[in-house]
């Protein structure tokens, strides 16, 4: 920030020109604002370097602000120019859109204004005229841009959603913005063509080739970008181009989690004092993950009202909590059985430490499984003690409806009833239960 200090009176002053692009919404040409750190206690200009940082912070925040109040303000006018062109019966056409329709429609439309007598000064007559002539453009909305504009349009459909749940659905939709961006500059989502999809595509072909990344990488980059520009489109009307229609790449593989092998579990993951080099909540989610095939956002999420020990069957209760379930087969009631059973016993009041950051604690453990040589060939995770369960349960006969209710998966056929008991599944539990070991 040392960029925007200068001398004054022996006071270090926050100078800034207003940028271009802000010129018309502030007017002051040039900020100056004193940081009120004197130049002799600071010759190097550090400490006020820091102050100018915040206050450049909140002055280019303000600038958004005042961006983004004009584009709503852009946007209002817009609808109701939409919306008076459909009470009167016509297909509202901007301007530059009307001028390359046939002379007749264009004549037609004059005629209607004459009709309509919307040929003086007053607010009436120029709304009448705006909404039959497009007087207001399609809202200009730049791909910088386009993350924001996305996330206010759906904001009702991620209420649900926890802390870290909206930091993985918005990362990598802001990822895919920003490299659209790299590709075809900044430009309006109403500029996109075919060729800037067709741009787009060849530059995520040549990372592929490359740099070795899976197609389907390519794929949800795109998809994430399409499904941004479809909201907009339907929902402001804005007539953009399907930009990538056709270019998807083929030749994905679909990425399957191998599972470890049951007896290594019992002989390696839980041989005495193998994990000690955890910390005790990681450690103890993953002998909860292993015992009750909870995913681990929902193992991390537990808490006190949801786990119930003090019971004749003790068990979790996989519940929202402030947060989206994956499927609505996911809220279900776990038995706890061998080394499960003895980690909750140990958290009672579930893992604080990684509360709503189920990818922190997945790094922590696959880390740990990796510099200790415990991934059982080097390809297996936390994750991968899931599908562990899963295959314990097939190997001891369970039904599928019962692997189903205990995974939290969709029933693959028809659902009737209630489910399974908590009685039930605790007998199916205690076929596979892993030992635990001495100390959890």
């Amino acid at each position: 920030m040392t960029r925007y200090l200068t001398r004054r009176n022996g006071i270090w002053h926050f100078v800034r020109r207003v940028p271009a692009e802000f010129a018309e919404l502030d007017p002051r040409g040039v900020i100056k604002e004193s940081t009120m750190v004197a130049i002799a206690d600071d010759r190097s200009g550090a400490k006020a370097g820091i102050v100018a940082e915040q206050k450049n912070r909140v002055l280019e925040l303000f600038w958004r602000d005042l961006l983004e109040g004009k584009a709503e303000e852009a946007q209002t006018r817009y609808g109701a120019a939409r919306r008076r062109a459909r009470t009167m019966g016509l297909a509202y056409m901007p301007a530059d859109e009307l001028a390359q329709q046939p002379l007749a429609e264009i004549l037609e439309r004059l005629e209607r204004v004459v009709a309509e007598k919307a040929t003086g000064p007053s607010e009436r007559d120029r709304s009448t005229r705006t909404a039959i002539l497009g007087g207001e453009a399609h809202p200009v909305i730049l791909l910088s841009e386009l993350f924001d504009r996305f996330e206010r349009q759906v904001s009702a459909e991620l209420t649900d959603m926890s802390p870290d749940q909206l930091r993985k659905w918005r990362n990598p939709k802001i990822r895919a913005a920003k490299n659209l961006i790299s590709v075809v500059g900044d430009k309006p989502i109403t500029d996109l063509t075919h060729t800037d999809g067709l741009d787009y595509s060849e530059w995520w072909q040549d990372r592929v080739k490359d740099e070795g990344l899976d197609p389907d990488t390519a794929n949800k980059d795109m998809g994430h970008i399409n499904r941004m520009l479809f909201v907009l489109n339907k929902r402001l009307r804005l007539g953009i181009p399907k930009i990538f229609e056709g270019m998807r790449l083929e030749g994905g593989i679909e990425k399957t989690r191998p599972p470890f092998d049951p007896d290594y579990v019992q002989r390696k993951l839980l041989a005495p004092d193998a994990l000690r080099g955890l910390n005790d909540e990681a450690r103890r989610v993953l002998f909860l993950v292993a015992g009750a095939g909870l995913r681990t956002s929902e193992a991390v999420n537990l808490n006190e009202s949801t786990i119930v020990l003090n019971a004749e069957i003790p068990h979790v209760q996989v519940r929202p909590d402030g947060r989206r379930m994956k499927t609505p087969q996911s809220l279900r009631d776990i038995p706890l059985v061998g080394v499960a059973l003895a980690a909750m016993r140990e958290q009672p009041r579930g893992f604080p430490r990684y509360h709503d950051s189920a990818g922190e604690l997945s790094a922590t453990v696959n880390k740990f499984l990796k510099e200790n040589n415990l991934r059982q060939g080097g390809d297996r995770t936390l994750y991968s003690l899931r599908h562990t369960f899963k295959d314990q349960l097939a190997a001891v006969g369970a039904q599928d409806s019962m692997i189903d209710a205990l995974m939290g998966h969709k029933e693959t056929g028809s659902k009737y009833g209630a489910g399974p008991s908590l009685k039930l599944k605790l007998d199916w539990l205690q076929r596979i239960a892993f030992t635990p070991p001495p100390s959890v």
